[in-house]
């Protein structure tokens, strides 16, 4: 009989056991997407900069909650418990609605700038395609999270 690593359904992973499990793989995935979408932007002219703003606050906001999350995962700082998994489905769906917000904000400056820089434009459709797949991370391991809580 072979032996698995996979943890059951109703528990949360804790040290390298989040590289292995379903919703925790998407930790490293959304920390590069995230990172590249506050690396294009923040490379780029800020204009206009109140949505531009808003586009930095959820990159960086997401990139260090993200990544503090993923520390009390791998520390077990969670210790199993149903609250932490519940919490978990609340972050990464806020962080999903947040991400899709900054995408659809950066899109349309995006659109309405694409005459003054070409050098900007393309940045900036860069860091909108990747502030969509990072919407499109947060909102699949929300997902398999709320299915890992239901089964808690």
């Amino acid at each position: 009989m072979a032996a698995t690593t996979a943890q059951p359904m109703g528990s949360l992973p804790s040290g390298l056991g989040i590289c292995t499990t379903a919703p925790d793989i998407f930790y490293i995935p959304e920390l590069v997407f995230g990172g590249l979408v506050w690396i294009l932007v923040a490379s780029t002219h800020v204009y206009p900069p109140n949505p531009l703003g808003w586009v930095m606050f959820v990159s960086v906001f997401c990139f260090v909650m993200t990544f503090l999350w993923m520390i009390i995962f791998v520390a077990g700082g969670h210790k199993n418990s149903s609250g932490w998994a519940a919490a978990d489905v609340a972050y990464h769906g806020l962080a999903a609605l947040f991400f899709l917000s900054a995408g659809v904000d950066l899109a349309y400056i995006t659109f309405v700038n694409k005459l003054i820089d070409f050098k900007t434009y393309q940045l900036d459709i860069s860091a909108v395609v990747f502030a969509f797949a990072a919407t499109l991370l947060y909102f699949i391991h929300a997902i398999l999270s709320a299915i890992r809580w239901k089964h808690f």
